[in-house]
């Protein structure tokens, strides 16, 4: 599990963090409402693969963003091991893309 404190409110957070995985190109990280309340969101990472017609999501791990006030959110991204023949592939993928998003987001203590 990664954990740091990001800038801004949980809610602009998830933005920048779904923008910043669309730009990727690897994976996607959505809101998941049904998980999530005022005080706290939950995103699910998926990884993403198209073939033609067919679209398949695999499940990558969570993001979970609470809201510190004073404009910050702590940020706890936490891997599951996905079901998947390529899982190896998809954990380094994970661990990279969680990575990435602390050096991107992380403020200074």
């Amino acid at each position: 599990m990664i954990e740091f404190t990001a800038s801004g409110p949980p809610r602009a957070v998830s933005q920048a963090i779904e923008a910043y995985a669309h730009g990727q190109g690897h994976v996607t990280a959505l809101v998941v409402p049904w998980e999530s309340d005022r005080a706290r969101l939950s995103m699910a990472v998926t990884s993403v693969k198209s073939d033609g017609w067919a679209i398949e999501h695999t499940n990558l791990g969570t993001i979970s963003l609470t809201d510190l006030g004073n404009e910050l959110t702590r940020v706890a991204v936490a891997a599951h091991e996905p079901d998947h023949p390529e899982r190896q592939k998809l954990a380094a993928l994970f661990d990279r893309f969680a990575r990435q998003l602390q050096s991107t987001f992380e403020v200074a203590p």
